[in-house]
């Protein structure tokens, strides 16, 4: 069996994308969706896989800075141990850093409470030619906002179309949004939690409320099958991601970028001086 055999990037983006017979509660969190291989290949295409992003992503950059007005947005949703920040370290981490637009989504501050819920994320929006990255995002406002009732219902439950409504805004300016909803199993998550308990370099990880989440988690569950109901459109599609094997939520996160930026046809810009007049200059230097 030939790599070509198992890895196909198309079929990998067809499986994860949402659809109206996605169940939240039936989700095989240990799968992998779309491709055949082991760890050991999906390591070494995270790496092959991860060059290609590069290279589109420079292309992408190079475009923003003479004049283009296109953005990717990478949306990473997901319950605590999922591995938001590892997709950030494993993924993004392949492209220019300087390309990049990067935001942790925290619990709001003073100020932001005094907004609209959707200020702070218009303020991290990525900026033209840029990639632009949301750990965690609005949808903490009709997920944790929802569970743990810091609004009434008659609140949350309205933002879906505001949500939709803004997503299509952005889509128009420009930017390609990819929204990934990251799954991991109770059980797993309970594994790398008592990993960061153990470890010395991960005790600033763990959080005690991550424990009483737990217990919430067929609200969890009710809540996320909802934001797919309500928020999965053509515009804005969400890909579901079973996270408990790292090395294929990384890979799949990957081929949804890649799937992306191919879609935008880009190219590198073309230059505003005479290439022969400048070798010729350079040379008489």
């Amino acid at each position: 069996m030939t790599k070509d055999d198992v890895f196909r990037p198309a079929s990998i983006v067809e499986a994860l994308r949402a659809g109206p017979d996605t169940r939240v509660a039936a989700i095989d969190t240990n799968a992998t969706p779309g491709f055949d291989g082991d760890k050991a290949l999906g390591e070494r295409l995270l790496t092959e896989r991860g060059a290609v992003l590069s290279g589109l992503q420079e292309m992408l950059f190079a475009e923003g800075r003479t004049g283009g007005t296109r953005s990717v947005l990478l949306i990473l949703q997901g319950m605590d141990t999922a591995g938001k920040g590892g997709m950030v370290r494993h993924v993004v981490g392949h492209v220019d850093p300087q390309g990049v637009d990067h935001t942790a989504f925290g619990v709001p501050t003073a100020e932001e409470k005094r907004h609209h819920f959707l200020w702070r994320i218009s303020k991290a929006l990525p900026r033209n030619g840029q990639l632009g990255v949301f750990d965690r995002s609005h949808y903490e406002d009709v997920l944790v906002a929802r569970v743990r009732s810091l609004v009434p219902e008659s609140i949350w439950r309205g933002r879906y179309d505001e949500i939709n409504r803004f997503e299509s805004e952005i889509v128009r300016e420009g930017t390609t949004i990819v929204k990934v909803a990251m799954f991991v199993s109770l059980d797993e998550q309970k594994k790398r939690l008592a990993e960061r308990l153990e470890r010395r370099d991960k005790h600033w990880k763990y959080d005690p409320s991550d424990v009483s989440e737990r217990a919430l988690w067929p609200q969890y569950q009710q809540a996320y099958q909802d934001m797919l109901d309500r928020t999965n459109t053509d515009e804005a599609p969400w890909y579901v991601i079973p996270c408990d094997r790292k090395w294929y939520s990384r890979l799949a996160v990957t081929e949804l970028l890649i799937d992306a930026f191919e879609r935008l046809d880009l190219d590198w810009p073309e230059p505003t001086f005479d290439i022969e007049t400048e070798k010729r200059r350079l040379a008489e230097s």
